[in-house]
């Protein structure tokens, strides 16, 4: 998709404050109201706008842990993989999923409330689905830092 200097504005500006008014969005993009509802519109259609949400901190919601945890599985199939996959959709406490290289084979972004509930979730959600081989956590000490904002 090509995006023109007006899009990359109204897009940082998004980015930033979804919740901006539109005629100050076309101001600060350097449109016209009517071309910027468009715009967003014809953004929004052809996928480069997914969604707009509310970003809310993850402590004051009371979870305390954040855990990066690595996946190896039992098997390289097709059908593990997919296994796998559809599983963690369905998992709240997995905020990302990455198919990654090297020694294993996903990483995971967890949170949770306390330790016990990340003890729980890993012993029954999954170290037992047949796909893993095994897990490994790794506990975040500090976010340094922490972006939504893509470098348009």
């Amino acid at each position: 998709m090509k995006l023109t200097s007006a899009d990359r504005r109204l897009l940082a500006l998004l980015q930033t404050d979804v919740t901006r008014n539109q005629a100050d969005l076309a101001e600060e993009a350097g449109m016209s109201r009517t071309s910027c509802w468009r715009r967003m519109r014809e953004l929004e259609e052809a996928g480069l706008i997914r969604r707009k949400v509310a970003l809310l901190d993850p402590k004051l919601a009371g979870f305390n842990i954040e855990v990066l945890l690595f996946v190896a599985m039992t098997e390289h199939t097709d059908e593990n993989r997919r296994d796998f996959e559809r599983h963690v959709q369905g998992l709240p406490q997995v905020l990302e999923c990455f198919s990654v290289s090297g020694d294993r084979d996903y990483m995971l972004q967890v949170i949770a409330p306390d330790m016990d509930s990340y003890t729980s979730f890993l012993n029954t959600e999954v170290l037992p689905h047949p796909a893993v081989r095994s897990a490994s956590s790794t506990f975040v000490l500090k976010r340094v830092k922490y972006s939504t904002e893509l470098p348009l």
